[in-house]
């Protein structure tokens, strides 16, 4: 999701979830990012409430759900060539979505990104819904059983060359994100658009 579907802009969250801590945004690195809450989360070991008390724990203010949707939304804008993609994609196969997030973006799509929802409906997953994240094979493996695939028959499209590494090992078809034209001669070279 992030930076295909979307452009994540993670330097404006953190400028602004250290504006709200009357901190700078390198304090907010350290301490939301580097200090492994962020990964915590998208891996399953933080509940949506947790990830939010922990948060607030590091920076020493609240920080509840309208603070962290506020800080996410201002950081996150389609990419309206690439969803387009996804929905020619859409008419020929099955869509899913996986992104490494915690169970707050899960409870969050709707608000974030309704257009992804239309497009992608129920399947639309975070990492933390299967205990680990990219690029661990295990998860590519579970989405795949989860949709009663074989991974060989899926295809992953990622920005890390780390995760579409880890689609590979799994054995899933996987393609490094760098632009719509590229991703446009990858999903027409399957025969997927």
């Amino acid at each position: 999701m992030d930076d295909v579907l979307l452009r994540y802009d993670v330097d404006a969250r953190r400028a602004a979830m250290a504006e709200l801590a009357g901190l700078g945004p390198a304090d907010i690195e350290r301490l939301v990012w580097t200090s492994g809450i962020e990964d915590a989360a998208d891996a399953g070991q933080l509940s949506a409430d947790a990830y939010l008390a922990a948060i607030a724990a590091a920076i020493g203010v609240p920080f509840g759900r309208a603070e962290w949707l506020r800080t996410r939304a201002l950081a996150m804008a389609l990419d309206p060539p690439v969803v387009a993609l996804a929905a020619r994609v859409a008419q020929r196969s099955a869509l899913a979505l996986l992104t490494n997030n915690g169970q707050i973006m899960k409870e969050h799509f709707d608000v974030l990104v309704p257009e992804l929802r239309a497009l992608f409906g129920a399947s639309m997953h975070v990492a933390a819904e299967f205990g680990t994240k990219k690029p661990d094979p295990a998860i590519y493996k579970g989405v795949a059983a989860l949709y009663g695939v074989a991974p060989q028959e899926a295809v992953m499209i990622d920005d890390k060359a780390v995760n579409v590494e880890g689609a590979r090992v799994a054995g899933m078809r996987a393609h490094c994100f760098r632009g719509a034209a590229e991703l446009e001669a990858f999903l027409a070279g399957l025969a997927l658009l």
